[in-house]
């Protein structure tokens, strides 16, 4: 210990010292949520640590209070603190474990940083995950709001998967939020801090109240972001079925269910409208939409393609709406700045599903939406 211009120091020396952070007035157990490689536990740090926890709730010092975001309000500037529940934890990859949480909030939408012509080569992932969660899985999983992705370095795992149950919220201290290919992601390093938090806590009431809120309202299953209401551009003839979100349409167990989402379009395959059709004539598209509950592959195909590009437009007819649908940023004269990151609009369209019938594979078609830019 040092003094230093009045004020008192702890100094660690990396060759012969060893510290444990514990949680403060409020902590339950005895399990350091950080500590140094050479620290060893020992029987009577337990009664050490129970007599700071009272003298520090019977002290008179003042608790900063500490600002707590949704996963509504990440951004990618700040480390965050935030408050969510683990619902689920599992290997990607050889010593890499992925982390799922949910708040019932939904994060903001991200640009586009690609040109339309780089799906071919290239094309977006539909989640972070190598192997996509299997569909027993998904239906553990709340279909509102985002489920965000978590991974953890390497140096801090032993510590930090301590605290980490599924079913139970958690406050996290300092998460660092990222985007890959638009999708949102964030990372625990060795700054984070979690905290166990009971059913009963007050932030836990307050975010279970609001996702039993949104399942309650019709129009609360739209994405935040789409609100008033989503662009112009798409119609739908299917106004009488309720909103749904995509996660909804991928958990639905049955098959041509028919679904009104309001999505974001972000890539095309084909992405020159001269190759939308087949040589002999019939639309086969797919799109690559999205929403704060999931990413997935839309196709608009025979009769269906037919109503959704109304018809058969001609090509700078058609690409003026392609362009509006993907977000591209366009001149006066209609030319497509294609370097330009892009940033599609929120548009409502009908969704069903079906099987593949050489796989169990389920597919969702486009249906009952026209394109009308």
């Amino acid at each position: 210990m040092k003094i230093h211009d009045g004020d008192v120091y702890a100094i660690f020396n990396k060759k012969f010292s060893s510290f444990s952070l514990y949680e403060g007035k409020h902590g339950e157990d005895f399990l350091p949520y950080q500590a140094s490689s050479r620290f060893q536990a020992r029987k009577q740090d337990e009664k050490l640590i129970a007599g700071l926890r009272k003298w520090l709730a019977d002290s008179k010092v003042i608790d900063v209070p500490i600002n707590f975001l949704s996963l509504r309000e990440i951004n990618e500037v700040d480390r965050l603190n935030v408050v969510c529940k683990v619902l689920h934890i599992c290997e990607i990859a050889t010593d890499e474990l992925m982390v799922f949480l949910w708040d019932g909030t939904d994060a903001p939408p991200m640009i586009i940083r690609r040109k339309l012509e780089d799906e071919i080569r290239n094309q977006l992932p539909l989640c972070l995950e190598p192997i996509p969660l299997s569909m027993d899985l998904l239906h553990t999983f709340p279909t509102v709001g985002t489920i965000l992705r978590i991974t953890i370095d390497q140096d801090c795992r032993k510590y930090i998967l301590q605290f980490l149950k599924v079913g139970q919220w958690v406050k996290i201290f300092n998460v660092l939020c990222k985007v890959h290919e638009g999708l949102w992601y964030g990372v625990l390093t060795s700054s984070t801090r979690i905290q166990k938090l009971p059913n009963e806590d007050m932030l836990v009431i307050e975010h279970q109240s609001d996702y039993d809120h949104r399942l309650l309202c019709k129009l609360e299953r739209m994405p935040y972001w789409s609100f008033p209401w989503p662009s112009r551009i798409t119609e739908v003839t299917c106004s009488d079925v309720t909103f749904a979100t995509l996660m909804d349409v991928l958990t639905y167990r049955k098959v041509r269910k028919k679904f009104r989402c309001v999505v974001r379009v972000v890539a095309a395959i084909p992405w020159r409208v001269e190759d939308f059709r087949a040589p002999c004539g019939t639309y086969r598209v797919r799109f690559t939409v999205e929403d704060p509950t999931a990413r997935v592959h839309a196709f608009a195909y025979g009769e269906d393609g037919e109503k959704f590009f109304d018809g058969h437009p001609s090509a700078d007819e058609l690409m003026r709406r392609l362009y509006k649908l993907l977000g591209v940023a366009m001149s006066a004269e209609g030319k497509g700045f294609m370097d330009v990151a892009r940033n599609p609009p929120w548009v409502q369209c009908c969704l069903k599903t079906s099987y593949l019938s050489s796989s169990k594979t389920k597919i969702c078609k486009i249906c009952d939406t026209k394109l009308v830019g």
